[in-house]
């Protein structure tokens, strides 16, 4: 699954500028054409991962074998209305279960299992939107990410 999958990672807010859609578009477009990537992995709670999201979405009618798996941080267990609800945006959704337990740093955690389970690493991170208080959980995951030898691209 790894070397066929990219995660999206950023900010909660973004500057969702044209460029910055038609950059992520053509990226996309690249990773799906150039590095046979087939599958793209989602989180939650962020402007970044929605815009990526329909981005995904819009291409997936010009590449329909790409898969949308959400990665949940909430609820480990899902009735089945919500799962029909998720299936309209999304082919799969999964709860890690080392989420189990994480507390606060669910967040983290899940952002962690999404570079672990990808080659590719699509971060939306600008500094100046970096709590002063705390590491970013963007930031935190980035240089998991650099760590982890991912190819990261970079947009902020």
């Amino acid at each position: 699954m790894q070397e066929k999958t990219c995660c999206f990672i950023g900010h909660r807010t973004i500057d969702a500028t044209e460029e910055l859609k038609r950059k992520l578009t053509e990226t996309i477009e690249k990773l799906i054409t150039e590095e046979k990537v087939d599958t793209f992995l989602f989180g939650s709670k962020s402007e970044f991962n929605t815009l990526c999201l329909e981005l995904v979405t819009a291409i997936k009618e010009k590449y329909p074998v790409i898969k949308r798996i959400y990665i949940r941080a909430e609820y480990p267990v899902i009735d089945e209305s919500y799962k029909e609800y998720l299936l309209k945006f999304y082919e799969e959704s999964y709860f890690p279960e080392k989420l189990i337990g994480a507390g606060k740093a669910v967040y983290i955690e899940r952002n962690l299992e999404m570079v672990d389970k990808s080659r590719f690493c699509v971060f939306y991170y600008n500094c100046n939107k970096t709590p002063s208080a705390r590491k970013s959980g963007t930031k935190f995951a980035l240089d998991y990410a650099e760590k982890q030898n991912k190819k990261v691209l970079l947009f902020n």
